[in-house]
């Protein structure tokens, strides 16, 4: 019995090593394959934000006169302004500071310069090339001197909209919060600012979440924090687009070359992208 049982090995054995060899080649052609797939080299993302304008007075002047030439109204306060940018303010508008800006138009970033500008190193610790007669210096100026990536955000025009002065310097750089205990900070328009955070009117916060959440989408070395980006996603879903946004979001697609997808997407689907 044990000489048969042998015998019939003794048959198979060649077979088997056969299978065994094969199945070490395609083994390792498999794990080749698979060393060659992570290995492959990943293309370069294509740049989602404002690749055109890096001038900031330049990104200003084509707001005012190409995307809101019959649109003259402020984001916080509805307040209409002429083409020389004087505003008409509300009713009943107060302003506890700042009283000599509150005829004035300003162009407001959503997300501040000072927010996204300390990702930077410019910003925070200046540059070799940021020197002056008082010595060296860092900060905005300096960001904006050496950086062109800084000055690309700076500029892109879907980060910025109309505002009172008065209301654009009180803003400053705070963030948006909820602020259902404080009142209103200019009398009749809805802005409320109080404790280093700022809650828009109604709505305005559709349009700002739709800002903030490109800027984080456009500009990967921009992050918003678990908290803003949360209340954004709400406000984003609670207020949805009217025509104008969509109108400004299509005019600035045609000026600046890159599209809002946040925005447009949300156009298409209302009918209001034509």
């Amino acid at each position: 019995m044990t000489q048969r049982i042998l015998t019939r090995r003794g048959r198979f054995l060649p077979i088997l090593a056969l299978l065994a060899a094969l199945c070490l080649v395609l083994t390792a052609c498999g794990g080749d394959e698979k060393k060659a797939e992570r290995k492959q080299p990943t293309a370069v993302e294509a740049p989602r934000g404002n690749t055109r304008e890096e001038s900031f007075q330049d990104a200003k002047r084509a707001l005012e006169r190409a995307v809101y030439h019959d649109h003259r109204i402020t984001l916080y306060c509805r307040a209409p302004f002429d083409a020389k940018n004087n505003v008409q303010t509300p009713p009943g508008f107060t302003t506890p500071k700042h009283k000599a800006r509150a005829g004035r138009v300003e162009w407001e970033h959503v997300v501040p310069a000072e927010n996204f500008g300390r990702a930077f190193v410019e910003w925070r610790e200046g540059h070799p090339d940021c020197r002056d007669k008082r010595g060296p210096f860092k900060g905005r100026k300096c960001a904006e001197r050496t950086s062109r990536e800084y000055r690309l955000m700076q500029a892109d025009m879907y980060n910025l909209y109309p505002a009172i002065g008065a209301v654009n310097a009180m803003r400053s750089n705070d963030n948006y919060a909820m602020l259902p205990d404080a009142p209103a900070s200019f009398g009749t328009c809805g802005m409320k600012i109080a404790g280093g955070k700022a809650e828009p009117p109604e709505y305005a916060r559709g349009t700002i979440a739709r800002s903030a959440k490109y800027m984080a989408w456009a500009y990967p070395r921009y992050r918003m924090s678990d908290q803003q980006a949360k209340l954004m996603d709400a406000w984003d879903a609670m207020y949805p687009v009217d025509e104008w946004e969509c109108v400004r979001a299509r005019r600035i697609e045609g000026i600046q070359g890159n599209e809002n997808p946040l925005v447009k997407g949300k156009c298409e689907a209302a009918g209001f992208w034509n």
